[in-house]
């Protein structure tokens, strides 16, 4: 039924304009459209994410965004670092820590929130 329509990210923020600096001008994705004062609507390459207004966000305790950026996920670790993006350490059981990349085989991951909580994540692999 729904195998061939697209998705888009849906993240609930405390604070839109926090959360316009961080995914504008920290990560970079496009801002596309606003909602009325609640929804901020941004293209990150052929996706949406739409960030909106809630008082419940960053209360999900799981990764709520994932971006697969192939052999670019060191590169953009350093970047994002630059610009002050803190990574999160976990013990993932059957995964190894590189610095702020865990690896398990030939995949590779890095975690990150954003300034609600929101839990972000690179792979590659």
């Amino acid at each position: 039924m729904l195998g061939n329509k697209d998705a888009v990210a849906t993240i609930a923020v405390k604070d839109l304009a926090a959360a316009r600096q961080f995914y504008e001008g920290t990560l970079g994705l496009r801002l596309l459209d606003t909602e009325g004062q609640e929804v901020l609507v941004f293209r990150s390459g052929n996706s949406r994410v739409n960030v909106y207004r809630s008082g419940y966000a960053g209360s999900n305790q799981a990764t709520a965004v994932t971006w697969a950026v192939g052999d670019e996920l060191e590169a953009l670790v350093r970047g994002l670092k630059a610009k002050g993006v803190k990574f999160e350490q976990y013990d993932i059981p059957g995964m190894t820590r590189t610095g702020d990349i865990h690896v398990c085989g030939n995949m590779k991951a890095a975690w990150f929130k954003d300034p609600d909580g929101n839990i972000l994540n690179l792979v590659s692999g």
